[in-house]
């Protein structure tokens, strides 16, 4: 589903990938774990084509991204932080995006799902940070791709919010589709995810599912068990 080959990255001084190699296979929800600067977020943006690597190969439902940007039509994106137009409504930013991307009626059962419809007629730059998260999710959810990346998708959700869009993201593994999170809640990764991969200074030190993670480290809490990758890789 996603190949990443030997990917290096470098801004500046600051080798933010050193040598990446990711395979992610189709179906599943996979998460991708690191502390803060540790190259989480430039990998995903290497998959859309966001930012271009120094060098090393990506290919995406079984295309070389350099070759063609139409795989892009296939992933749906949730940034970790969604810039809206300030002025524009709700109403009317769903609606753009549906002029762009193509028509969808999903969106309707989305707006009911997480309380939205109070909100469809009020300017995006009035609206607080939760209920801006809302529009995101539902603006990445209402369109039916194969792959699925969150980026930091439970930023400023309350509890109800939070149970809604892990009912989401399950309903999506069900139909088949590849989901790539990243996340800094190890409690969400832990009820959601079936495989993560454990990033630190832009190489992967683990890869596997949270059972094995646990077993490698001999840990019976999943924090405790990313504590131990951290200590040892820091000691």
């Amino acid at each position: 589903m996603v190949e990443i080959t030997d990917i290096y990255k470098k801004f500046g001084k600051n080798n933010v990938l050193n040598g990446i190699n990711l395979s992610i296979k189709e179906g599943g929800i996979f998460a991708v774990l690191g502390p803060n600067g540790s190259g989480k977020t430039t990998i995903i943006k290497t998959i859309l084509g966001m930012v271009i690597p120094d060098s090393g190969s990506i290919k995406v439902l079984g295309t070389d991204i350099k070759s063609s940007s139409d795989y892009r039509h296939k992933i749906d994106y949730l940034p970790q932080i969604a810039n809206f137009p300030s002025n524009l409504k709700v109403n009317e930013l769903i609606k753009m995006i549906k002029d762009l991307r193509g028509n969808t009626d999903a969106d309707q059962h989305l707006i009911e799902k997480f309380k939205l419809e109070p909100f469809l007629n009020k300017k995006l730059g009035t609206l607080s940070g939760g209920t801006k998260q809302k529009v995101n999710i539902v603006l990445t959810f209402m369109f039916n791709s194969p792959i699925i990346i969150l980026d930091e998708p439970t930023t400023g959700l309350d509890p109800i919010s939070l149970i809604r869009l892990k009912e989401l993201i399950q309903n999506e593994k069900e139909k088949g589709k590849t989901i790539l999170i990243t996340s800094h809640i190890m409690s969400f990764v832990e009820e959601v995810s079936d495989n993560i991969v454990f990033i630190l200074e832009g190489k992967i030190y683990f890869k596997g599912s949270i059972a094995e993670l646990k077993a490698k480290t001999k840990q019976e809490d999943f924090e405790h068990a990313i504590a131990n990758i951290l200590t040892e890789n820091h000691a």
